[in-house]
């Protein structure tokens, strides 16, 4: 069993509860209901600091939130025993990758697994294998306890992660947004990760990448 690391951050604000109802949803049967992209565009963005984090990724190799700093990055949280909403959100999250690539934009992919102690690097490589990805910018992350992911999407992406039902299938409560993360580590936008606007995505990472020129 590998060593687990920590995930630590702020405070979460109490104001932005309210958040978290629009941004949720449950592998196998959840209620909750993201915003439509035309919402996304017009809103201002949500300048969500993330927490520090100390993880491992799917080849073993430790990821925190300083290899990220000064880098615009996108995220999302998945498990792989997840039945239902995981593998279409990776599979869009793929797409994504291959736009950014054919278009020449470089961005980190952080995909933050909410089932870590079965999650182990190689599980998710496994996973991952199931997509026609590159691993060069994408890298699935574990290494921590159930409890500090829950505390970190919660505290850094106003999202909750929850274990519904523990087998039959496994359930767990996870965002299912693909965030967008600016150079200064904070949450600018969100996306359907179900349906994203690729168009979108990439005219906002463009568009955060010309404020750093």
């Amino acid at each position: 069993m590998m060593k687990r690391k920590s995930i630590t951050g702020r405070i979460w604000v109490p104001a932005m509860l309210f958040l978290v109802a629009g941004i949720m949803t449950a592998c196998g049967g959840g209620t909750g209901q993201e915003p439509d992209n035309a919402t996304q565009e017009q809103a201002e963005p949500l300048n969500w600091q993330v927490p520090a984090f100390e993880a491992v990724d799917q080849d073993g190799n430790p990821v925190t939130l300083d290899d990220l700093k000064g880098r615009v990055w996108l995220a999302d949280f998945i498990f792989t025993r997840c039945p239902d909403v995981c593998p279409p959100m990776t599979a869009n999250m793929t797409k994504v990758q291959q736009e950014l690539e054919k278009q020449g934009v470089e961005v980190e992919i952080i995909s933050f697994s909410v089932d870590p102690e079965h999650d182990q690097p190689e599980v998710l490589k496994e996973f991952a294998g199931n997509y026609d990805l590159s691993f060069d910018n994408w890298r699935f992350l574990t290494g921590y306890a159930q409890e500090e992911i829950e505390t970190f999407a919660r505290e850094g992406f106003k999202g909750d992660v929850q274990r519904m039902q523990e087998e039959d299938p496994l359930l767990i409560n996870h965002p299912v947004s693909f965030f967008l993360v600016n150079a200064d580590g904070n949450v600018h936008e969100r996306y359907d990760g179900m349906d994203p606007d690729v168009e979108q995505m990439v005219k906002d990472i463009r568009d955060l990448e010309g404020e750093q020129k």
